[in-house]
């Protein structure tokens, strides 16, 4: 085959690829998952993979939550992220020994609760006086006029996060509050219910209203929003000032927003929006991959076995019969199942073992009527040899069925990796649209209402699929007809 030969038939073929505009949709779609793949470490978090299964890399999102644009679409607004930084704080030196940190945080009005939580971290304690280690102490003034005690003379150390709604004690501190405002009583940690503190949401009363004669229940059940702008008041009290060093520099005060980000979060916080980036590319990795190899084997098995014929034929004809035979799915379950964990290229050997099949039949009735053509027995009598006429004669003949064949077979390698990571089995290391529908799964989300946890990873894969049948339909309609005629 000449190369002017090579030359003009792509460029007939390109014009005729014009004109199939499912063909051209599917092209631009690639393109911009292929975009979307390779920018993945730059427009989302670097180096994922490692820090996916980290919670405390999460500990500053809220969990649970949907999306930012959530709010364009219900009346109870859910309040932001919000995240303030030492420039963005007012730190007083009250004296040698106290320290005050205020921030300010503006709950608006019609936004149904305030935040999910409150993190402060990132305060760094150098201490070379261990008998007198400096403390710290929050509270939280509210535009009704009351103080919050959150938490009292807590010992500070780097290490130390302070956990608004997720530490046991400031909840129980909550609570108490709210029993001496509403009853006018004083109540010790052994009378807070645990039940209470352990499930409810004690952090929406701190931004509702609270007053004396209402049931404390009622407020933690259902909160009346009190929109207003509140004061976080650190107090840091550092008994041996000349020793034990405190240093403000990278302190991080985070509000936990109701909503996060361009997807919302799961239940561990993490960014949904970041493993949908990164899962495109173990989607797109594999499925090509997959589609490759498996087309490679299928045509090289398939136009052996029509060229040799006779026993030979007969014999890897009843190899692909036994391998097409096995249920491949439940086959891949129970390796995986077996082998626990696999990882992704393991993942990929077995859809490739389980995937060539089809295509090398397809292949083998093609070659038949090639082989018969009057250029083959020529090739023959010249002394061309079996490996020769095969890769140089019969197979590049089926080149154009197979890239429809390559295009068309990567949704089904996507859905197969998908069911694999959905089923508890898939690499643990890789982030994948898969795993994350098993987490979902795990956590109910689908019954918890979590939408936006569900959605998105099954559209993503229905995304995929769409755009390489877009692309195999075109190049079917524009190649198999030159394949009719042979």
């Amino acid at each position: 085959m000449r190369w002017v030969d090579i030359k003009e038939g792509f460029k007939e073929f390109l014009d005729e690829f014009k004109k199939e505009k499912t063909g051209i949709a599917g092209v631009i779609l690639l393109i911009i998952l292929v975009l979307v793949a390779l920018t993945a470490p730059y427009t989302t978090i670097p180096n994922l993979p490692e820090k996916w299964r980290n919670s405390q890399y999460w500990e500053d999102n809220p969990k649970n939550v949907p999306p930012t644009w959530y709010n364009m679409f219900t009346s109870k607004k859910l309040v932001p992220q919000e995240i303030y930084y030492k420039d963005e704080l007012k730190i007083t030196q009250l004296n040698k020994n106290t320290t005050i940190i205020e921030v300010d945080y503006v709950l608006p009005e019609n936004y149904y609760f305030g935040p999910q939580g409150i993190i402060v971290k990132n305060i760094n304690v150098t201490l070379n006086s261990p008998y007198e280690v400096p403390t710290i102490s929050v509270y939280l003034e509210r535009p009704d006029g009351k103080t919050v005690p959150l938490l009292i003379n807590k010992q500070l150390s780097s290490s130390l996060t302070v956990a608004v709604g997720r530490d046991s004690t400031i909840s129980s501190n909550i609570y108490i509050w709210l029993v001496n405002v509403t009853e006018g009583r004083e109540i010790t940690m052994f009378e807070v219910p645990l039940e209470t503190i352990l499930i409810s949401d004690m952090v929406a009363p701190l931004f509702a209203k609270v007053e004396p004669g209402m049931n404390v229940d009622d407020i933690i059940e259902n909160p009346q929003p009190l929109p207003g702008t509140y004061k976080l008041i650190l107090k840091i009290d550092n008994p041996a000032p000349d020793e034990n060093k405190v240093i403000y520099d990278d302190i991080k005060v985070t509000f936990l927003g109701r909503t996060y980000g361009t997807m919302g979060t799961d239940y561990l916080g993490r960014d949904i929006w970041a493993g949908l980036i990164w899962g495109s590319r173990v989607s797109l990795t594999i499925g090509i991959l997959v589609a490759v190899l498996s087309t490679i084997i299928g045509l090289i098995y398939g136009v052996t076995s029509a060229y040799l014929g006779g026993n030979a034929d007969e014999f890897m004809m009843r190899i692909n019969e036994i391998f097409a035979s096995i249920p491949s799915l439940p086959i891949l379950i129970l390796i995986g199942a077996t082998a626990g964990h696999i990882t992704l290229w393991f993942i990929v050997v077995l859809l490739v073992i389980f995937g060539w099949m089809g295509i090398a039949r397809i292949a083998r009735s093609m070659a038949l009527q090639i082989k018969e053509q009057t250029y083959i027995e020529a090739a023959k009598a010249l002394g061309a040899g079996n490996g020769r006429i095969i890769f140089k004669h019969i197979l590049p003949q089926l080149l154009p069925y197979a890239f429809s064949v390559i295009a068309l077979s990567v949704p089904g390698a996507v859905i197969a990796e998908a069911s694999l990571s959905f089923l508890g089995i898939g690499d643990p290391t890789a982030v994948t649209w898969g795993q994350i529908l098993n987490a979902a799964q795990a956590q109910a989300a689908t019954t918890k209402g979590y939408w936006w946890w569900v959605i998105p990873p099954g559209l993503g894969i229905a995304v995929v699929g769409l755009t390489f049948v877009l692309i195999g339909t075109a190049l079917d309609k524009i190649l198999n007809p030159r394949l009719r005629r042979l």
